[in-house]
């Protein structure tokens, strides 16, 4: 990885330094022969995933990785857009900077999750940026800006504690000060959602609205949230599930981080097992597009390899696993934050760990300004449906504009 004197669109501030990805031949060949040497579990005991992730898509998805799969096809994707690092309270920040050729576009901050990275975004800068060539009008056109959380990707290590999301929400406020965005919208899922919801309550002078697509607050208030439709039933039985059966890496990451961070920094098939290890729903699509070759949407072997072999480049495995350990003291402090004052959107996709109904949605951010409920896509909305996911960032923020 490395900084560059020239390219494209070079901010004017001297703070913000043009960024490439390069990895040497030498750490993909370290990959490959990592690979080849996993020393392998025997098969699980049961039909299903409640005893982790398979064995068979595992082995399929490392045979995959060590014979066939090509980075430099991601890395040239990465490179063909401006890219930047800048420090921000002490930590250097690296993000994708597109703007759009249409006048008058809309600044979009969009914040990724964990086990993701700014790769689960990528395919939604075309829609986003250059809306006519996909379906939209010039009206409907954003300048983008994709930020690699602290510890994630290619952005800086945190070296102190206290990086949970509301400073990471006033880092992202610094960021797009300094890009001279004097007015701008913000949007996230998984961890990026609880970002957002920051920078939603903290309301910065600029920000005019926000997104999200996954209710983070409902984990919170789980008791506090309706349950009588059949819908808010199915919601709580998910809920309930997920923090039953489906919480584990959770746990372990937000009282454990470190612990795990020796196998993930050791072991790319560790890795990549534990990052597959998230929800049922994303599990079972991933396992399709390995096992039988069947993507789901835009969830197939190379572009779910590209994240993981990331993680891996970067060694972010522990580092990334470190911002729940800060949310968990979030939690446990108790603490009550103020509402959320800008204009709120949500959407919500049938496949998401908890599909939230609007009534949830509603207890938890009373400004809620818009709201739908799409047919497909599930928690990595962006990554799996990306034109049905820009799709309702315009409809989302047309009102604000």
């Amino acid at each position: 990885m490395s900084e560059t004197a020239t390219t494209e669109s070079v901010p004017t501030r001297p703070e913000l330094r043009p960024f490439e990805v390069e990895v040497s031949k030498d750490d993909l060949h370290d990959l490959r022969r990592r690979i080849a040497a996993t020393r392998w579990p025997h098969s699980e005991l049961v039909e299903d995933r409640s005893q982790g992730v398979r064995l068979a898509t595992v082995r399929e998805l490392a045979r995959y990785w060590g014979t066939e799969y090509d980075w430099r096809r991601c890395e040239a994707k990465l490179n063909a857009l401006p890219q930047f690092t800048t420090e921000i309270d002490g930590v250097q920040i690296h993000f994708v900077h597109v703007r759009s050729r249409h006048e008058n576009a809309l600044p979009l901050l969009m914040t990724h999750g964990w086990p993701g990275s700014v790769v689960e975004l990528l395919e939604t800068v075309g829609p986003l940026t250059d809306p006519t060539s996909h379906g939209g009008t010039p009206a409907d056109a954003f300048d983008l800006v994709l930020p690699s959380l602290p510890g994630y990707g290619f952005s800086g290590e945190p070296t102190e504690l206290g990086w949970g999301s509301g400073r990471i929400a006033r880092a992202w406020v610094e960021l797009m000060d300094r890009l001279d965005y004097t007015r701008y919208v913000a949007q996230g899922g998984d961890v990026g959602a609880t970002v957002t919801d920051a920078m939603g309550r903290q309301a910065p002078e600029g920000l005019i609205g926000i997104h999200m697509n996954l209710l983070a607050g409902a984990l919170g208030l789980k008791d506090q949230l309706p349950a009588e439709s059949e819908q808010e039933r199915a919601a709580h039985d998910a809920l309930n599930t997920f923090t039953t059966d489906g919480f584990g890496y959770f746990l372990e990451q937000s009282t454990r981080p470190q612990t795990i961070g020796y196998s993930l920094l050791d072991s790319p098939v560790g890795l990549a097992a534990w990052l597959l290890d998230h929800d049922t729903d994303s599990y079972y699509k991933i396992s399709r597009a390995f096992l039988d070759g069947e993507p789901v949407g835009n969830l197939n072997r190379d572009t779910v390899l590209d994240n993981i072999t990331l993680y891996w480049l970067t060694g972010t495995g522990a580092s990334a696993a470190r911002w729940y350990w800060e949310f968990g003291r979030v939690q446990a402090a108790g603490q009550v934050p103020p509402e959320v004052s800008v204009p709120v959107g949500f959407t919500t996709f049938p496949g998401e760990i908890w599909a939230a109904p609007r009534s949830w949605v509603e207890t938890v951010y009373p400004s809620l300004a818009y709201f739908n409920e799409v047919d497909r896509g599930g928690h990595f909305a962006a990554w799996e449906e990306p034109e049905l996911f820009s799709t309702e960032m315009r409809a989302a923020f047309r009102a604000l504009r």
